[in-house]
């Protein structure tokens, strides 16, 4: 009898489980399809005006019409992205608080402050790629070399001898010329800045040579004659700058660009995660979001959930070694 009774509480717990797992999974059905029913808001960890802020509101206004409710964007910028990722963790993830954030700030920052307390992997769920921006190799116009093979062939038969500048430590203009040396078997010295804006006006003077900017931050100077691009860290060229090599044509598998994209909290129900992934895609086949991209030097991304886990996961580990080969640390 005694056995016949646990068999019994058996049978009856798998049942109450199955019929709880099925309430659950309609539930998030009925979410994915009711979905949204009121605001959103999508915050981002830096200033209004900076890039990923740009992005957020060009994306932000036509995601807004495809779903039909008002989205509100909100800046909490600080710590280098920390205070924004940090503040979503308290969100709940229910579809109504997203991230919009930059590879730069989501798989950088944890590798550069200690006290990141932030897991980009385990934290967040991949809703879809925004845009992505490749970084040029720019040189002063009186720099000695003139194209890409002879800036390499310089830096590796002279470690140390040249200067490239920064936004500051763990920045993408930092670490992308590390990867480069490192590449190569050889070492330039770091020139630090706090910002673009003062690293650029001493490249522009001269009196630090070399800087990795972004497409859209050197474009103007590199069609008025100011600055020499070299090579573009994308993985082919770009359409903006046809005739400047990748960098991957001299070294092969050299890619580090930046790029844009929407997250929600872990455990945000999949119906919502695909909705907004199909959304988003439908805002970025717009031509006026495409125009407003093309105007910032980005391109569109294709990435979708699957994709985007998978890129930022290997990043992660890539940025990791690259963080720890440069010595970089913001505490």
């Amino acid at each position: 009898m005694i056995k016949a009774r646990n068999f019994v509480g058996k049978t009856v717990a798998i049942v109450v489980t199955s019929v709880g797992l099925c309430m659950t999974a309609a539930a998030h059905a009925e979410a994915g399809s009711d979905y949204p029913t009121r605001p959103i808001t999508i915050t981002t960890p830096t200033a209004a005006g900076g890039g990923t802020d740009i992005v957020a509101r060009i994306v932000s206004e036509k995601l807004s019409s495809v779903l039909g409710q008002p989205i509100v964007v909100a800046n909490k910028p600080g710590a280098g992205g920390v205070i924004g990722n940090q503040a979503m963790l308290r969100e709940k993830n229910d579809g109504y608080s997203l991230f919009i954030t930059a590879n730069s700030n989501q798989l950088i920052v944890p590798w550069i402050f200690k006290d990141a307390n932030f897991d980009p992997i385990n934290d967040f769920e991949p809703v879809a790629g925004l845009g992505v921006v490749p970084y040029v190799l720019a040189v002063h116009p009186d720099f000695p070399s003139k194209g890409l093979d002879e800036f390499l062939g310089l830096i590796k038969a002279n470690p140390d001898k040249y200067q490239y500048a920064s936004a500051g430590a763990g920045t993408l203009n930092h670490l992308i010329p590390e990867m480069l040396a490192h590449a190569l078997g050889t070492s330039m010295e770091h020139i630090p800045y706090r910002g673009v804006a003062p690293a650029m006006a001493d490249v522009l003077s001269g009196r630090v040579p070399i800087v990795f900017g972004s497409l859209s931050s050197v474009l103007e100077n590199i069609r008025a004659g100011n600055l020499r691009a070299l090579g573009v860290s994308s993985p082919h060229r770009t359409d903006i700058l046809p005739d400047v090599p990748a960098i991957s044509e001299k070294i092969p598998d050299f890619r580090s660009e930046m790029w844009v994209a929407l997250y929600a909290p872990a455990g945000t129900p999949q119906p919502i995660i695909e909705k907004l992934h199909k959304s988003v895609q439908m805002a970025l086949a717009d031509p006026k979001t495409q125009k407003l991209f093309k105007g910032l030097g980005m391109s569109v991304m294709s990435e979708g959930p699957v994709e985007l886990a998978a890129l930022q996961e290997a990043e992660y580990q890539q940025w990791k070694e690259t963080v720890a080969q440069a010595g970089a640390n913001a505490n």
